[in-house]
């Protein structure tokens, strides 16, 4: 047997528009995954590793545009927006958050096949790049689901607090300096606030059980910014 084409993960909570879109992208050779609600959709899109999303707004547990938001917080997998939105400001906002392209519904097939012919062309990564979860010695971070656990123990973390721990460990081993830090998770306006990153990694090394003075995760580097140590450091 042929192997399957390219996997699409639908995320969309219309069922006639799923069949139709499975009917249809299968018809052309592609794989097709559904999820119905937004937060099964980042799941699955680190599960399954599509080579491609097409993903309605309207979804009955949160907004589409969080779920771009989330999953690119890990992945660069092509995004293609499909929904009823038409106004030139939920378009705007979803091509600013990772969107790759938006085509709005009512909507040809035929449209929609080349939106995601020419996405899958510029897309030069593959699934296998999608970096869903870290793991550095007794530290394992789900960047999809936003868990945290050490040495199989689960972390409560703030949603600050798991956007620096993210942020270091897409960086593992390298410096993240304390103004890339404080534009990253808080914005430009606050890219001089160091003491008020200071006191947050000083929160989060306390619930990760590290030891600022002997870390096992997480360095200091005094003036600079911070690191995420890995195993062999």
């Amino acid at each position: 047997m042929s192997d399957p084409g390219p996997r699409i993960l639908i995320v969309d909570d219309e069922p006639q528009i799923r069949k139709f879109l499975r009917i249809s992208l299968s018809a052309h050779g592609y794989d097709i995954v559904e999820a119905i609600r937004g937060r099964d959709g980042i799941d699955k899109c680190a599960t399954e590793q599509p080579d491609l999303v097409v993903l309605d707004l309207g979804l009955p547990d949160i907004d589409g545009q969080e779920v771009i938001d989330r999953i690119r917080e890990w992945s660069e997998v092509p995004i293609v927006v499909l929904s009823v939105r038409a106004g030139e400001a939920e378009k705007v906002a979803a091509l600013d958050r990772g969107a790759n392209d938006y085509v709005t519904k009512p909507f040809g097939i035929a449209e929609l096949l080349a939106r995601v012919r020419a996405a899958l062309r510029t897309h030069k990564g593959t699934a296998a790049e999608q970096l869903s979860e870290i793991v550095t010695g007794e530290l394992r971070i789900d960047l999809a689901r936003h868990q945290v656990e050490v040495a199989g123990e689960t972390v409560k973390l703030s949603r600050k607090e798991f956007d620096i721990l993210r942020l270091l460990a897409l960086n593992a081993g390298r410096i993240v300096t304390h103004q890339h830090m404080l534009r990253e998770v808080w914005g430009p306006a606050h890219e001089q606030e160091v003491h008020y990153l200071r006191v947050y990694v000083g929160h989060l090394r306390q619930k990760l059980g590290d030891d600022s003075a002997n870390p096992r995760f997480i360095l200091n580097e005094p003036g600079v910014g911070y690191r995420l140590l890995v195993p062999e450091e």
